[in-house]
């Protein structure tokens, strides 16, 4: 039986496929991977972690990106699009169309059950290649849990692993100093059963 090769794509030819489609897709080793959309809760968390930060970040030299910001890892040629990036500082791009960032400081990724091993394995791989990044950070949709890695400035190549699971605590973004309650990270976001978890509540004044 004749083994059927698979057709390797330029970069470039990615790009030009992409900038044309209605959907978005990963760029890996010359493939072009669909990436599926998300659930209500991946929206609802993606939305809530972008908003928290913007907010806190407001007056800083900071921008936050959404889902639909393209990033590139120069050094494996990986093209993909995090839930969440922020820049600190000049943002860069692969070229004037500036929608390809390659200087993200932190990440944020919604773990979804298909893609949770890759997000935790493979792709992290990919994104510690990245000089700028410093904070990489995976949130789970079906439970309150979150593990932040933060990059040990002593030792480039060792990440911290943090987890957070306390719905009344906080999540520490190390690098950019802000905090952001973990009740708003999962605001109106349901645990199967569960209800949503209850945003702290501000005393009354007297």
């Amino acid at each position: 039986m004749a083994v059927q090769r698979l057709h390797f794509y330029t970069e470039q030819e990615y790009l030009d496929f992409e900038r044309k489609a209605d959907s978005k897709s990963e760029y890996i080793n010359g493939q072009i991977y669909a990436m599926a959309g998300g659930s209500e809760a991946h929206n609802l968390i993606t939305v809530n972690v972008g908003g928290e930060l913007r907010g806190a970040l407001k007056g800083r030299p900071c921008r936050t990106y959404g889902p639909d910001m393209r990033v590139r890892v120069r050094d494996t040629g990986m093209y993909t699009y995090p839930d969440v990036s922020v820049v600190c500082g000049e943002p860069e791009f692969t070229d004037e169309r500036r929608d390809t960032l390659t200087n993200p400081l932190v990440i944020v990724e919604v773990l979804s059950p298909s893609t949770a091993s890759y997000d935790r394995g493979e792709k992290f791989a990919h994104y510690r290649r990245l000089p700028s990044l410093q904070e990489y950070v995976l949130i789970e949709q079906d439970r309150c849990r979150v593990e932040r890695y933060v990059r040990n400035p002593d030792n480039p190549g060792e990440w911290v692993l943090t987890e957070f699971s306390d719905p009344a605590g906080d999540l520490p973004f190390a690098t950019l100093n802000v905090s952001v309650p973990l009740a708003e990270v999962y605001a109106r976001v349901e645990f199967g059963d569960t209800p949503p978890l209850a945003r702290p509540q501000t005393p009354p004044h007297t």
